[in-house]
């Protein structure tokens, strides 16, 4: 039985959802106090788009981070016959040009979200290694269902790769990532980069990806009802990117979700972590294992009782800081192979 079938089998026995880290633990039980994991349904999204009290988008003098950074947005060509994209441009001003760069998918469960999503934390990890970070602004789903989404990011990498030069960005260098929905678009990007035989792609950052439609993995079925992003919320999410009905079906592109894909070969160096308490964990580990299978190069973390984006709401824990350094350690790596 291949790792993939053995993640997905429904004789596997599943038991009460892992415990979340003692230092994480409070933070849930806080958090879905507050937005409860079923509140992300199709009748909700508009709600789920407002503004959270408290939790505004970074400021461009945020991201500036103190003036190491210039902050400038572009709008550039979308995909044939689609509307304009915009790119949010965080380039480190006494950086060594061409520098490197990380090409950023926001997450959202591809239904909320925009290009300051998690740009703050994604900028945090690129200032101390000299990086430029590329935010795209991708359309939404339901409004946009695939291949929008992943075509509008596909389209953002293409020119960015083009006009790196101009920019001060070395093309040889770009790292695609992102978190959840973005992470699971950046995976879909670069499944298509390959078969476009498009930019080259030094390696992906796949943070906690949402990578799976179907949706009945073990550790799906354990986080009903519990946590950030449940197996509800994720139902929620891919039935607006696919369609219900479509979802889970068996014609869904792999560029939508990347555990379809047959064929995990000639892929770039690729980074995978993951909570053990969330929905994508066990998703995730089978992609990382299918990867090696196929002969790539796959690091892959799964951090003990972390749920989805403890390193984000929490980042001063043990467990988040242990998370952040080990991302920060495996791009140093990619850049010091160039």
């Amino acid at each position: 039985m291949t790792t993939q079938a053995v993640a997905r089998s429904s004789a596997l026995p599943v038991g009460p959802p892992p415990p979340f880290d003692p230092e994480l633990a409070p933070v849930v039980e806080m958090l879905t106090s507050l937005r409860p994991p079923d509140a992300y349904r199709s009748d909700n999204i508009a709600e789920m788009r407002k503004p959270v009290p408290g939790v505004e988008p970074p400021t461009d003098e945020i991201l500036a981070r103190g003036g190491a950074y210039s902050v400038e947005e572009r709008t550039v060509p979308g995909p044939d016959g689609a509307p304009d994209i915009s790119l949010l441009i965080c380039f480190p001003k006494h950086a060594a040009a061409p520098a490197p760069a990380i090409y950023h998918l926001h997450g959202g469960g591809m239904i909320v979200g925009d290009n300051r999503f998690g740009l703050a934390e994604m900028v945090n990890l690129a200032e101390p290694l000299g990086m430029a970070v590329v935010s795209v602004e991708y359309r939404l789903a339901p409004e946009t269902p695939h291949p929008g989404p992943v075509e509008d990011c596909y389209a953002g990498l293409v020119w960015l790769s083009d006009h790196a030069p101009e920019l001060g960005i070395d093309p040889a260098r770009i790292v695609i990532g992102g978190a959840s929905a973005g992470g699971g678009l950046a995976a879909g990007v670069t499944l298509m980069a390959r078969d476009r035989r498009g930019p080259a792609i030094l390696a992906q950052l796949l943070l906690s990806p949402m990578l799976d439609d179907r949706n009945d993995s073990p550790s799906a079925q354990q986080m009903r009802g519990v946590g950030i992003w449940d197996r509800s919320s994720n139902e929620t999410g891919w039935n607006a990117l696919l369609g219900d009905g479509v979802r889970g079906g068996p014609d869904v592109s792999p560029y939508a979700a990347p555990s379809r894909a047959a064929d995990l070969s000639g892929l770039p160096s690729t980074f995978i972590d993951v909570g053990s308490a969330e929905t994508f964990r066990d998703e995730d580990v089978a992609y990382a294992s299918r990867m090696w299978q196929a002969g790539g190069h796959v690091e892959l973390h799964v951090w003990p009782g972390g749920f989805h984006g403890f390193d984000v709401v929490v980042p001063q824990a043990v467990l988040s800081q242990d998370a952040i350094a080990a991302r920060m350690a495996w791009i140093r790596r990619q850049l010091g192979r160039v």
